[in-house]
């Protein structure tokens, strides 16, 4: 199941053709990069969270972006040194090097049972073919039409006389097409190396970017030993750093063991999960980064001692100010979007992916003649420790900019498991997406089916700005009083968030309860 009924078709058509869960999760990849342009894309990168059932072994497959060999930290930064709007979020200097070619290859030949050329032939079907837009389409390319109108060929392609598609318009992509077929044929040397990305290399230079042959020539992904914890006989298993997801996540769920959160009355319940979200955010914001270039004290941060510290400051009837915390000034969330998926085959192995090319419609730049959109994922390095990037987040000296660094993701694609069920999920939305998860797993715990955990309302507080974010309708007025009483400024967001995908195994019987999200415009479905 995935965020776009086309791609939910492209895996159930390649487990069809005899294919397992890596085949399928390559299918819906490549799809996804085809036809939702505004969250993902090969011009981007991703965590695939992978349960391998012949070994029972879990692995974090890391295809994150990494930052451009002539990097620095300081290169989104002015003569005052202040950040420069823009900079890391428009246009090609805004992004890293791509890695989802890389992780596509890696999955098919490592782990899938068919040739990449057949689980690539339905997302380049729908590049030679066309897709057709939504109203999601149309808002998402509106507020990027400055950005795209930037760049010719992706104005070309995305957009129709310079502005944003009306739904139901037709988007051809032929050199896309041409350069999956590429990758079809040659893996991922046929992206990373040879006339494809002399070609890109040459398109970003000339418009400003730092991107070098030597930076395709040297991309990798890394198999990373996931995140663990239990919960109350709740196994865990999550996203590694450099996402913070499954870090974070841990902590939440570590601190919350701490309390009888059943019990609580309804406006504990809420401040006391809003006071367990600010800890976590706060701790993400100093500590977490690229662990091939950092010492991540993830031990020490999932460890029972640590939640056990920060749950002792929390008090029942009254809020810990962020700035008590420790204090950095920021600013308020903006728009965001990446994608999810969640796969399982019929022999018991599993997928959770989370994709991005951050910003809708990433850096609004396509490479001439590759149809390739790239990412603007530099803006998720901190361009200046304790000031925020798009979403509001902010970051210390751990996830400044480096060369060859991979920038710091809130991605949390994660399995949960009980004595009776599994679940498989994730969601896109930003800063909002570990929260998100957390909620999901809570409701899981607490017998929840899928489709209750997709559809509950969602709150949400990420330690600064201090205030809780909540999507329309959620609370009451009653319990907005109640946590205003303890302290608490909430803020009533304009509209829903996230597109939580989840699938759910019952082990006595096999059977599987899947939804998608009532947010998106996605599609859950069980093959005969």
């Amino acid at each position: 199941m995935s965020a776009h009924p086309l791609a939910t078709d492209a895996g159930i058509e390649i487990l069809n053709k005899g294919g397992n869960a890596f085949d399928a999760a390559v299918a819906v990849t490549a799809t996804l990069a085809v036809v939702e342009p505004y969250s993902s894309g090969i011009g981007g990168g991703g965590f695939w969270l992978l349960h391998i059932k012949r070994d029972s072994r879990d692995v974090m497959l890391d295809g994150r972006e990494r930052a451009p060999l002539a990097a620095t930290s300081d290169m989104y930064l002015d003569e005052n040194n202040d950040v420069v709007p823009g900079a890391s979020i428009d246009g090609p200097l805004s992004a890293g090097i791509p890695g989802v070619p890389a992780a596509m290859a890696h999955l098919s030949s490592r782990y899938g049972a068919l040739p990449l050329s057949v689980s690539l032939a339905p997302a380049i079907k729908y590049a030679s073919n066309g897709f057709t837009t939504d109203e999601h389409y149309r808002r998402m390319a509106e507020l990027r039409v400055q950005a795209l109108n930037a760049s010719a060929d992706a104005a070309r392609i995305f957009l129709r006389n310079k502005k944003a598609p009306e739904p139901g318009s037709l988007i051809i992509q032929d050199d896309l097409a041409a350069t999956l077929n590429l990758i079809a044929s040659k893996g991922a040397r046929g992206f990373y190396q040879g006339a494809l990305a002399e070609r890109m290399v040459k398109a970003v230079v000339s418009q400003g970017g730092i991107w070098s042959m030597e930076d395709l020539a040297s991309y990798r992904v890394v198999e990373r030993e996931p995140v663990r914890a239990r919960y109350k006989g709740m196994q865990v298993v999550s996203a590694a750093p450099p996402s913070s997801g499954g870090v974070a996540l841990v902590q939440m769920l570590n601190m919350l063991s701490k309390f009888d959160y059943s019990a609580l009355a309804d406006a504990q319940r809420v401040h006391v999960l809003a006071e367990v979200m600010r800890r976590a955010y706060r701790d993400r914001a100093e500590f977490l980064g690229d662990n091939d270039f950092i010492d991540v004290p993830v031990r020490q941060l999932t460890s029972t001692q640590h939640a056990t510290m920060l749950a002792n400051s929390i008090q029942l009837d009254a809020v810990t100010a962020s700035a008590a915390l420790a204090p950095v000034t920021t600013d308020t969330n903006k728009a965001k979007d990446t994608t999810h998926f969640s796969i399982i085959d019929g022999e018991g192995n599993r997928v959770s992916a989370t994709l991005s090319i951050n910003y809708p419609f990433g850096s609004g730049f396509v490479a001439t003649g590759t149809g390739v959109l790239l990412n603007d994922e530099m803006d998720d390095f901190s361009s200046k420790p304790g000031e925020p990037n798009i979403y509001g987040l902010v970051g210390a000296k751990a996830n400044a900019i480096e060369p060859g660094k991979r920038m710091l993701s809130s991605m949390t694609p994660t399995f949960l498991e009980t004595k009776d069920r599994i679940a498989i999920l994730g969601t896109p939305g930003g800063s909002r997406i570990i929260t998100m998860v957390l909620l999901g797993a809570l409701a899981f715990h607490e017998g929840g089916d899928a489709e209750q955990m997709v559809n509950s309302g969602r709150f949400h507080h990420q330690y600064l700005p201090d205030k809780i974010f909540t999507e329309p309708d959620v609370f009451s007025m009653q319990l907005q009083d109640k946590l205003s009483a303890f302290g608490h400024e909430i803020e009533i967001l304009d509209s829903d968030y996230g597109n939580m995908h989840i699938i759910v195994q019952h082990k006595k019987n096999g059977q599987l309860d899947a939804a998608a999200d009532r947010r998106g415009g996605g599609k859950a479905r069980i093959a005969p």
